[in-house]
């Protein structure tokens, strides 16, 4: 038979409603006492009942996390990480996909926390980068963490994590440089999203600290998507001015570009060096594999999750802004200019 909060109260010597805090991670509990009901847990392989805490209790034990992304890989990656919050604090996770774009988007998110008993939200982008709709989210009794790209907080609506793609998009392009790269491509993601106004800045920054003229013709704009990638390196490279280095917004444009450049007969990285952005398994599938930023994706989205639960416990993280820099992986899809 399953084991029942009864049990590990007996076993522990304490009363049901101190493994009650214990379970749900308050503060008000000594730490000899958590380690001693948290031993009896683990020896009895106590599971709580959550969708029952949910009805009985005038707390709300779940979390959610709404998107809007094509990227399976980054999704994925959110979801294991949220989930590896919510395993050691005891919450739920519901996963919903949402269209930004949509009409009655704030209707169904309005249904979807009414009806499933949401304590809270993360919001990824172009969510996250909408402050209207963060405050009406605000209205509705449920807390925010938002993860945003950018190196400074926009406001105070909600605590964020904040992932700096300028420093990480500078450090790339510098790269290229190093290598004497001069005629370096950009194909962008959605212009929407601040990730890809940030990867932009940054390309155009390292560009004009080496003195580098920014040609608007070598910038491609695209979604975050294989088949961007594609479109944008064939018109790039079918183009008069011809580059030397193209710098992929994400590494599933990259992928796209490193797929048609080599339909082309363009050798990787001798005549063409490619750099994507993220470090997904897109930048290890491909051959050669690419040079990328590496974005602890998991990482930021079990740091955003357990923001969110401690915000929802009122632990007083109203203002806590964390960051995040996406660091350099040098691979096989990037080498110096071969002359001639």
């Amino acid at each position: 038979m399953k084991a029942t909060i009864n049990d590990v109260a007996k076993q522990a010597g304490v009363s049901i409603k101190t493994v009650s805090r214990v379970m749900n991670n308050e503060p008000s509990v000594r730490q000899p006492t958590r380690e001693k009901v948290m031993a009896v847990v683990e020896a009895l392989n106590y599971q709580p009942n959550l969708a029952a805490r949910n009805l009985a209790g005038s707390k709300a034990f779940s979390i959610a996390f709404i998107y809007d992304n094509p990227n399976a890989y980054y999704i994925i990656d959110m979801q294991n990480g949220i989930l590896q919050a919510c395993k050691k604090q005891g919450f739920e996770l519901l996963i919903h996909p949402c269209s930004a774009k949509s009409s009655n988007l704030l209707e169904v998110v309005t249904n979807m926390i009414k009806h499933s008993r949401i304590a809270g939200l993360i919001l990824t982008p172009p969510f996250s980068e909408n402050p209207e709709f963060v405050k009406h989210l605000l209205t509705l009794d449920v807390d925010v963490v938002r993860i945003i790209s950018g190196n400074e907080k926009p406001d105070d609506l909600a605590p964020c994590i904040m992932v700096n793609d300028f420093e990480a998009s500078v450090s790339i392009t510098q790269h290229l440089i190093d290598l004497g790269h001069k005629d370096i491509a950009f194909i962008a993601g959605e212009a929407e999203h601040k990730s890809t106004v940030e990867r932009l800045k940054g390309y155009k920054q390292a560009l004009a600290d080496n003195n580098i003229e920014i040609d608007e013709q070598l910038i491609i704009q695209g979604t975050y998507s294989f088949e961007s990638g594609v479109d944008g390196a064939k018109q790039l490279l079918t183009s008069v001015r011809k580059p030397s280095a193209i710098f992929s917004c994400n590494d599933e444009i990259a992928a796209g570009a490193l797929f048609v450049s080599r339909l082309m007969g363009i050798a990787i990285p001798e005549a063409l060096s490619i750099t994507g952005f993220e470090n997904s398994p897109f930048s290890r599938q491909t051959w050669p594999r690419l040079t990328t930023a590496d974005q602890p994706t998991s990482e930021i989205a079990e740091n955003a999750a357990n923001l969110l639960i401690a915000t929802c416990r009122k632990l007083s993280v109203n203002h806590i802004t964390r960051s995040y820099t996406p660091q350099l992986v040098v691979r096989d899809s990037t080498s110096k200019v071969i002359p001639g």
